[in-house]
């Protein structure tokens, strides 16, 4: 299982949950009633997605696509550690991930 640690826009802990490996981090996000609309339903043809991930965790993850990356650039604020919710499937050896949501101090990359 995979802690997943998920930040309000303000940096603080909104909760965590253990999630399988696998599991796509947009549908998890969804259950969880994270604000992320996810518009193209994980098609990766939005970024309503969007998700600032903790820099210790950002190395951690397979690089964005091209494509990732330009759809990124039209997501409002983007930080260094940006990525697509849709585009980050759970793996083990992740362990813990943590993720804020878009919007507010982001505290996760300074």
């Amino acid at each position: 299982m995979i802690k997943v640690r998920f930040l309000k826009a303000d940096g603080t802990l909104d909760h965590e949950v253990d999630a399988p490996a696998g599991t796509n981090l947009l549908d998890l996000a969804q259950r969880e009633r994270q604000p992320l609309e996810g518009a193209c339903e994980g098609q990766m043809a939005c970024s309503t997605c969007h998700v600032i991930v903790a820099k210790e965790d950002f190395s951690r993850l397979p690089p964005a696509s091209e494509e990732e990356d330009d759809l990124l650039d039209l997501a409002w604020a983007v930080r260094p550690t940006s990525r697509l919710a849709c585009q980050i499937n759970l793996t083990e050896d992740l362990e813990t991930l943590t993720v804020q949501m878009p919007g507010g101090a982001y505290n996760l990359d300074r």
